[in-house]
């Protein structure tokens, strides 16, 4: 998964970029880049780390580019990240900008079609041959001054070769234009939005957060299947490319995006309430009782709300989370995994004993951090926990850009539907588990969806080939 912002302006960017860029800062901690364009030149500093860290603020000082563009990056293809793999890529021939969120599934086809043509792809990011197959495809209708028409015919060949899920934002020059290109693919698994400022300055982006503290205002979503060409000054140009069939992802609503981001489906925070309400009345029907609702910080406080209103039960804060404590990385032992645990999420002790709690969370994955969570809560001598968690079952891998386990790693896989909740209770030593079932979330989302991760329903077909070696790649 992945986040990014590009923007073009009759002013420098790059300060206005790093700023939006921290606001996304959430879909990727890995590596971030930023560049800018300045004539026929490009300006381009990338690396490992935060934003801070990757792209400090001197590096970008005194950059005059008035278009540029922005990632953040956390790897779902790859088996190494260094910072060759960080993005924005850039190619000379013709001058293209590039980067991208989601997961490209057909890489080493690409490679091997690239490299039959001499061109060679030099990282273990997907978004290279992306790009390397725009730059093929609009050299091989002409060397230089590209059109809107030549593009149309060379995103129309990316869509036909490059497979799986992808939002991209480009800048290279055309009509003779500097000019941000967006696009995304037919099904708009991956978001992206764009937005306006009052001074003729245009934004895409991952999510409308990076357009709010830029202080731009959001038009809407890049349309799925469309090229979307943006000039400062200059009204935005929609260009029909090939017909869309929407699925947009749900596990961006339930987990991954910012709660005060808005998609084309409304903002994510009154998403993740509908969604906890809905549990709520599904819970109710077991005929279980609680005394008050908690929430495992901080994507589930929104349900945990609901559920709490819902079930005319207390809402308590029951956890203290580290903000500085990064991710968790794996330990070699139970102990220090415990202790990693117990650095980032503190319980607060009198919230738990004595009390029989709803613990809400958004999703479990391997079960390995709701089991420790569990077994932590045991010590305070609660009554009961009930864990609830505000969506389906996570059953199948997810190939789309969501960086998720090979099934056999996928704790609600290794039973039957019908047994998950009981066994994955036992396991976990709660008194209950409750899922949020498929349909109340659709009722919640509304159609299309991309839900392949609960219901094994892949929009984009995927070949054994190309599964194994993605999941070849994660096992590394």
């Amino acid at each position: 998964m992945c986040g990014f912002v590009g923007m073009v302006s009759n002013g420098p960017v790059a300060a206005t970029l790093l700023v939006a860029l921290q606001s996304i800062q959430h879909r990727g901690q890995d590596a971030a880049g930023l560049g800018t364009r300045v004539g026929p030149r490009f300006h381009l500093v990338k690396g490992m780390g935060l934003v801070s860290q990757a792209v400090p603020t001197h590096a970008v000082e005194g950059w005059d580019g008035t278009a540029g563009i922005a990632h953040v990056r956390y790897p779902t293809a790859g088996a190494i990240s260094t910072s060759e793999d960080a993005q924005p890529f850039l190619t000379r021939r013709p001058g293209i900008l590039l980067a991208h969120n989601g997961n490209v599934t057909n890489v080493p086809e690409l490679r091997q079609d690239l490299a039959s043509a001499g061109l060679h792809v030099l990282s273990h990011c997907d978004a290279e041959p992306i790009m390397l197959v725009l730059a093929q495809e609009l050299t091989a209708l002409r060397p230089a001054r590209h059109t809107a028409a030549d593009l149309v015919k060379a995103v129309r060949a990316v869509f036909h070769r490059v497979r799986g899920a992808y939002s991209v934002v480009a800048l290279l020059e055309v009509d003779g234009q500097e000019t941000l290109v967006c696009f995304r693919d037919p099904h708009g698994i991956r978001p992206g939005v764009y937005g306006q400022g009052g001074d003729g300055a245009w934004m895409a982006a991952s999510e409308s957060v990076a357009l709010d503290v830029a202080g731009l205002r959001l038009v809407g979503d890049i349309p799925p299947g469309q090229l979307l060409l943006l000039r400062a000054g200059q009204p935005a140009l929609l260009l029909p490319v090939v017909p869309a069939q929407p699925r947009r992802c749900v596990f961006e609503r339930i987990y991954f995006a910012r709660p005060d981001s808005v998609m084309v489906d409304g903002r994510v925070n009154r998403t993740r309430w509908r969604m906890g309400r809905e549990l709520a009345r599904e819970w109710a029907a077991k005929g279980l009782q609680a005394d008050l609702v908690v929430a495992v910080p901080d994507t589930s406080r929104p349900a945990a709300m609901a559920m709490a209103e819902e079930l005319g039960l207390k809402n308590r804060e029951g956890f203290i989370k580290n903000r500085y404590s990064g991710r968790t990385f794996i330990m070699p032992d139970a102990a220090s995994r415990t202790a990693a645990l117990r650095l980032k999420l503190n319980p607060i002790s009198e919230i738990f004993e004595g009390q029989r709690v709803i613990l809400v969370d958004d999703s479990i994955v391997r079960g390995a951090t709701m089991g420790r969570i569990v077994e932590m809560l045991r010590q305070l001598k609660p009554k009961a926990i009930h864990v609830a968690i505000f969506a389906p079952p996570v059953r199948h891998p997810c190939f789309y850009g969501i960086d998720m386990p090979t099934a056999d790693e996928l704790a609600a896989a290794a039973w039957p539907a019908d047994q998950v909740e009981a066994r994955l209770c036992a396991m976990l030593g709660a008194d209950s588990l409750s899922y949020l079932s498929v349909q109340a979330m659709r009722r919640v989302v509304g159609a299309p969806l991309c839900d392949a991760c609960f219901t094994g329903d892949y929009v984009v077909p995927v070949s054994a080939e190309e599964r194994a070696a993605i999941l070849a790649e994660r096992r590394a």
